[in-house]
């Protein structure tokens, strides 16, 4: 297992080995379904000469070499869905890999599909087939066997192929800098801060009125902050579901938090009962016009029929220029686009706006037209 490193004075060799490489390919092991934070097992990297296993939970291992690699700025970091892996190094060392390229996000530009998955965009672009027998394995379990650190290493070497063959195929398209304004994204320190404040903005739970929103932020701050502070997922604490009846019944006390079904038989008596009751109140007591203001999105009239329409567009400009629909606009902001030509949605913006956004709103009003031609659904432009 000479592939597998546990010590830091190793560590810190192969870092300094792997910074004077243009790029590195990465990748984590963790565990999240008893936690709040992930917990990091182990820590795959790899450059165009070597590939090494981290164990993360060796004793005495500092992994501080590792994140100064993430961060140097001569090396680009190559990924593979990126999100949690960053989600990772920015809960233990609050520093965010940069620069970065994620080969999901790329993929979804070249039109490899929505989402692809590491095994089918490998099996893609390489024709190698990986073995997944471990992809479920118990990574916090020690020593590591001879296949898991198999696994983990073929996670990264493939990916040097992968990173290789999509750089090369963006710069031929010109489209190096749509997947670098995806990245901007995702090495914003924004999206990865688990603020207690803004907590209630995850919840789909719909709140109607000024009070029960007061209410739901104030719950949703308690619940984030207790899950943080005991490490324990935000339902180990309360479910959503429970959030949102406790925002629209707002109980002020022990009794009527005991009234409510969603809450288990009794819970009203633990020690979080007296604190639910105190976020209640606060909620209560909260100033109406401190409360964010809702922009209540309004469809649009025959919103229904020009979103069809805009549906077609979308497919027709996905398919002909080779890039996953996804990628390019959401349903959601198809709806919106349809009910107002300066939707704040992302497919409104940058190269979205060139390939798709600008033809959307003169589909809207006219100006372009749909046909079939040959089979294929071609633009028409009406004068």
């Amino acid at each position: 297992m000479s592939s597998l490193i546990t010590t830091t004075d190793k560590l810190a060799a192969i870092c300094t080995r792997m910074a004077k490489h243009p790029f590195i390919t990465v990748d984590t092991e963790f565990l999240r379904e008893t936690t709040y934070y992930p917990l990091l097992c182990v820590a795959q990297i790899a450059s165009a000469d070597e590939a090494v296993v981290i164990d993360a939970l060796a004793p005495g291992i500092d992994l501080a070499p590792f994140f100064a690699l993430l961060a140097d700025e001569k090396v680009i970091k190559v990924f593979h869905a990126a999100r949690q892996d960053i989600e990772i190094v920015w809960n233990m060392a609050k520093t965010i890999p940069h620069p970065i390229f994620d080969s999901q996000v790329a993929a979804m530009v070249l039109g490899y599909g929505d989402s692809i998955s590491y095994d089918q965009l490998v099996q893609r672009i390489t024709g190698d087939v990986l073995d997944k027998s471990n992809r479920f394995t118990d990574w916090t379990r020690r020593p590591l066997t001879d296949a898991q650190v198999t696994y983990a290493l073929s996670d990264v070497t493939h990916l040097r192929s992968v990173y290789i063959k999509l750089a090369a195929d963006l710069a031929k398209r010109g489209r190096t800098n749509w997947v670098e304004a995806e990245m901007a994204i995702l090495t914003s320190p924004e999206t990865y801060r688990a603020d207690p404040a803004n907590a209630w903005e995850r919840l789909k739970t719909r709140v109607r009125k000024p009070k029960e929103l007061a209410v739901l932020m104030e719950i949703a701050a308690w619940r984030e902050r207790e899950a943080q502070t005991r490490d324990v997922p935000r339902s180990r604490v309360l479910k959503d579901d429970v959030l949102g009846d406790i925002a629209t019944q707002a109980p002020t006390t022990i009794e009527k938090l005991g009234h409510l079904r969603s809450l288990p038989k009794g819970f009203e008596r633990s020690r979080w009962g007296e604190a639910i009751v105190e976020a209640v109140q606060r909620g209560i007591d909260r100033d109406p016009k401190t409360l964010p203001r809702f922009e209540r999105f309004r469809p649009a009239q025959n919103g229904a029929a020009t979103v069809e329409l805009l549906k077609v567009l979308l497919r027709m400009t996905a398919e002909s220029h080779g890039v996953a629909a996804k990628v390019i606009a959401t349903v959601d902001e198809l709806d919106r686009i349809a009910a107002d030509d300066d939707a704040d949605v992302p497919a409104m913006k940058g190269w979205r706006r060139e390939l798709f956004g600008e033809k959307a709103i003169a589909l809207k009003h006219g100006r372009l037209a749909l046909a079939v031609d040959k089979g294929r659904v071609v633009t028409v432009d009406k004068v």
